[in-house]
């Protein structure tokens, strides 16, 4: 396959970034995207001879895993976080998804949130804030022998198991026109909420992670639903109700202990 690549190039996040256009050639259909970009890599390392302007040098991206769990090879191609594809992250893409003499357009993820480090590697540390502002568990769970010993509903268990899939990527970030984390944010407050295990400190983790979505400049949700769509482990909008829910039923408890403490003094 021979390609044209428009790779966004910004040498740093304080410095403008362009679109600087590539040539590639005899790319297997059977290679990994991020293959494809090593490759890339590889020929501008060898065409460099002595000093070379910032363009001409390897393309920054993140990657670690390479397969599909870790999250951190998010990119937006051809106008889609991760590529087209469903359900994949962007080291599960193949080229076989594109045609011979396709051009190929990749760019970082888009936020006031996720600020640009170079090229194509964004600083996602804004949704380990999140995490962190979530608190912790106060209720031992257990270890192996006794880890059953709440009894959970099966309905419930599985819910909370697909909450806990979120891998936190950031593509539904980057899938929203307001750029909001709310997927990612329903998700880790449900994979809690359902299970009685998260119940001590459930009111005051969801207001805490709420309240830090919103200081870290994530938008609202834009009810378009793109994020549940480019979601590459599928984590299902109705997190968002729930999460919706978990958050006005704290806000109620919290303002009906406020009016009965005012009227008891």
């Amino acid at each position: 396959m021979n390609l044209t690549l428009k790779i966004w190039r910004q040498p740093s996040v304080d410095k403008k970034g362009k679109f600087e256009t590539y040539q590639i050639n005899d790319i297997s259909a059977d290679c990994s995207f991020l293959e494809m970009l090593d490759q890339l890599n590889e020929k501008l390392i060898n065409d460099s001879n002595g000093p070379v302007d910032f363009t001409k040098c390897p393309v920054s991206f993140d990657h670690d895993c390479r397969e599909g769990i870790c999250g951190m090879c998010g990119l937006y191609i051809n106008g889609r976080p991760h590529g087209p594809d469903s359900g994949i992250t962007t080291c599960q893409l193949h080229m076989r998804k594109f045609k011979d003499g396709d051009t190929i357009v990749v760019e970082p993820w888009r936020s006031k949130a996720f600020p640009i480090i170079r090229d194509l590697v964004v600083d996602r540390g804004a949704l380990d804030k999140i995490i962190q502002a979530g608190g912790y568990v106060s209720v031992n769970t257990g270890g192996i022998p006794d880890a059953n010993s709440i009894p959970i509903s099966k309905r419930n268990s599985d819910l909370a198991m697909d909450a806990a899939s979120c891998i936190g990527c950031g593509a539904c970030v980057a899938s929203c026109a307001n750029a909001s984390a709310m997927l990612f944010v329903s998700a880790k407050v449900s994979q809690l909420a359902l299970l009685p295990q998260g119940k001590i400190e459930a009111k005051e983790r969801v207001q805490s992670m709420v309240k830090e979505m919103d200081s870290l400049g994530f938008g609202n949700c834009s009810n378009t639903y793109g994020c549940e769509a480019e979601c590459p482990k599928e984590i299902s909008k109705s997190n968002i109700a729930r999460l919706n829910r978990e958050f006005i039923g704290a806000k109620v408890c919290y303002e009906n202990e406020v009016t009965r403490a005012a009227g008891g003094a």
